[in-house]
């Protein structure tokens, strides 16, 4: 086994011969510096490779922000809301902000840009009724009606990157600069930032990879008066709006956005959110902006012979790597932060660069590195998470970041991050360049569809919510399954139809978010085509609220498909008749006890005798399967991620695509262990996902019977032999 290679280490000045003996340990081939961390000339040269650094485009240069503050980013944002008591309402413009972040552009087309809308009325209020006061920083709204809520929106300079922000609060740096961000849409910042670029290029020939942190705008991250996160959106378009931007908008499709369509009713146009066209339309517009500019950047990087590498974080808006115009920047490499699967999934099937690159989790700062803390409990969840889906889709490097002092305060760490080194070049000298076995292919479908591809209920990368964990389980469970995974929109299946190559669909959301589809579902194309490709075969999997929207006496739309419908109140003079669950099921065959729905959506009820009710508690329905023409339909009421839970949805898709008889090749009976095959080389891991001792019956490629006992997190490389 390879002892070397395939790994990046973090370092710091002063902290040289520590760094060697670590570098020799976790067979490091590349050090980078973090935001907070430099690289001297001595740490430079420790390295056998490459020595990345990490370069930020639009923040890090104060100088010429300072004397350039019109150019500084900008952000549409909602005050807080306000209900009017009688016909004058005064209140703060910043109320709830934090002003060393955020301060309000009061000259930009103030006469467009400040808009007051009465919430209770969904209206603009006119321009002459509503007054800024600069000096006490309020607004006043004339003519008010009592008991009507008032908001305002409002153009406002970004003074503090939110990134440096969290790192200058989180290790407590009090002598730190405060960057400011500014904008490439400037033509002084433009010009900048190119000769910028060459000019620390031309000042650090020792640096092989130039790691961009990104580009130019921030994922939207706003923090309160209390200095915390008041909003967050990993997907977030707010913080790219600018003079420039509105201007090219305007010119280019032909009419002019308005400051709601930004601030979206106080959403911000979250991801959740079903997108409007406006929305649609100036993120197409940011992205090919924001590819065309970084594709100069990363010219100048290839001029000067070296390679250009993209962090998927920080300032990655606009270049999005399932977007159509990321194949124009030209980028050798992308790096992005795992913590599991899904997220691992979302580095590793990046397309158009040479190579990618997963930073483990935990970071190196003092939040998870303190007396008494075990950070190699962590790294080791991390690092079986992410296995799984290594070996469905594997990158092609893995590192760390943060302050490699901290790290090396604990031993354990320390060698639980050589082990996981030593093991993951393992897994790539043995299946990289193979196609793993993968008998069936399965499309989640939502309004985003590809651009979005494993960022589905995502809101803070990889933060889990109350209202997600039960569809992100989908997901996860997905990263390291025996399937072959696409992502389709909608409009794909109304423009286009569906793939010959879809073997199932999955449809998994919140009733009335862009996951579940809203008000998609009253297109009759997409109904259309859903279910006629399902009755001659397909297969279509529901969670949550699949297909949901009230439409003609139905509030699921494929309710026919899936043979359950949706107790809302309007039926309940209905009576329901179908109750009893089957006893064995295909689906359910490996379930050894009750079955976590997370969440749980409730009063769902069997239509008709012929659904096959999988499980049904409290007189509601949570798991059942409903045949349709020469297709089938499965319903579940919601998927945290788990082992046992795995395992009921990939047997769910096997059930669907009516490949039962094929679920037998390279399988494991127990939940918690799984199989991969690789059929070009013969060879397939069996791997224990715990950190648990297991005992399995388990099949080959070949269906050839097996048992086996796994010591915790075992990985295991046989032969088959196959017919």
């Amino acid at each position: 086994m390879r002892k070397h290679g395939r790994f990046t280490i973090p370092t710091q000045a002063g902290f040289l011969e520590e760094t060697k003996e670590l570098i020799r340990r976790w067979g490091a081939d590349a050090i980078r510096n973090s935001d907070g961390t430099d690289l001297t000339d001595e740490t430079a040269a420790l390295s056998p490779a490459k020595v990345y650094s990490t370069y930020f485009v639009a923040r890090g240069y104060n100088a010429f922000a300072r004397e350039h503050l019109e150019e500084r980013q900008r952000i549409f944002l909602m005050s807080s809301r306000h209900t009017a008591v009688g016909t004058e309402l005064t209140f703060p413009i910043m109320e709830g902000y934090f002003d060393q972040q955020l301060e309000p552009d009061y000259d930009w087309d103030p006469d467009h840009n400040w808009e007051v809308r009465d919430r209770t009325q969904g209206t603009v209020v006119s321009r002459e009724c509503f007054f800024i006061d600069r000096e006490e920083g309020t607004v006043t709204i004339e003519k008010t009606v009592p008991g009507h809520v008032y908001t305002l929106a409002f153009p406002a300079f970004i003074n503090w990157d939110p990134t440096q922000m969290y790192n200058y609060i989180t290790n407590e740096w009090q002598d730190r600069e405060r960057d400011i961000p500014f904008d490439a849409h400037g033509e002084l910042s433009w010009a900048y930032m190119k000769t910028a670029l060459s000019h620390w290029l031309a000042q650090n020939p020792k640096v092989d990879v130039v790691r961009f942190t990104t580009f130019f705008y921030h994922f939207t991250l706003i923090y309160n008066n209390l200095k915390k996160e008041k909003y967050v959106d990993w997907l977030g378009y707010g913080a790219a709006v600018s003079p420039g931007a509105l201007i090219g908008f305007e010119k280019e499709y032909g009419y002019k956005l308005e400051p709601e369509d930004f601030v979206d009713e106080g959403y911000y146009n979250n991801s959740f959110r079903t997108p409007r066209r406006q929305y649609l339309d100036y993120m197409e517009y940011t992205q090919r902006f924001v590819c065309e500019r970084a594709a100069q950047l990363v010219e100048i990087v290839h001029e000067a012979g070296k390679e250009a590498m993209m962090f998927l974080g920080d300032n990655w808006i606009g270049a999005e790597p399932y977007g159509k115009h990321f194949q124009k920047i030209g980028l050798d490499a992308v790096v992005g932060s795992v913590n599991s699967g899904v997220t691992l999934r979302m580095i590793a099937d990046i397309p158009h660069v040479k190579y990618t690159e997963a930073r483990f989790l935990p970071y190196f700062f003092p939040d998870s590195f303190y007396p008494g803390a075990h950070p190699e409990t962590e790294a080791m969840e991390n690092w079986i998470a992410a296995r799984r889906a290594i070996l469905r889709s594997p990158v092609s490097r893995i590192g760390y970041g943060g302050y490699l002092s901290l790290a090396a305060e604990f031993p354990a760490f320390v060698e639980c991050v050589e082990n996981i080194a030593g093991e993951f070049r393992e897994i790539l000298d043995t299946i990289e360049g193979q196609n793993p076995y993968a008998p069936v292919t399965v499309a989640v479908l939502n309004c985003w569809g590809e651009i979005r591809s494993w960022q589905s209920y995502i809101a803070a990368h990889g933060m889990v919510y109350k209202q997600t964990y039960s569809y992100l389980g989908v997901l996860e469970a997905l990263s390291g399954m025996a399937v072959n995974v696409r992502f389709l929109s909608f409009s794909d299946i109304v423009e286009n139809g569906i793939p010959e190559d879809i073997d199932v669909i999955i449809n998994a959301g919140d009733g009335g978010t862009a996951f579940s589809g809203g008000a998609c579902w009253r297109n009759e194309v997409l109904v259309e085509r859903l279910r006629m490709w399902v009755w001659h075969g397909g297969g279509f999997i529901g969670i949550g609220d699949p297909s949901a929207y009230p439409y003609q006496g139905r509030y699921l739309q494929l309710s026919d498909v899936l043979g359950v419908e949706q107790e809302r109140g309007f039926t309940i003079n209905e009576d329901k008749y179908y109750i009893k669950p089957v006893k064995v099921h295909f689906i359910t065959e490996d379930m050894s006890g009750p079955i976590d729905f997370g969440e749980c959506r409730r009063n769902v009820y069997a239509l008709t005798p012929d659904c096959e009710i999988l499980e049904y508690s409290n007189g509601e329905v949570h798991l059942s399967a409903h045949g349709f023409g020469k297709g089938r339909g499965v319903y579940i009421a919601g998927l945290p991620y788990s082992s046992e839970n795995a395992r009921l949805l990939l047997r769910s898709i096997y059930y669907t695509a009516g490949m039962e008889k094929e679920l037998y090749k390279f399988y494991a009976q127990d939940p918690c262990c799984e199989v991969h095959g690789y059929r070009s080389s013969g060879k397939y891991a069996l791997v224990n996902n715990t950190m648990e001792a297991r005992s399995t019956k388990f099949w080959d490629g070949a269906g050839a019977e097996h048992t086996a006992d796994l010591a915790p997190g075992e990985i295991r490389w046989m032969h088959t032999e196959e017919g």
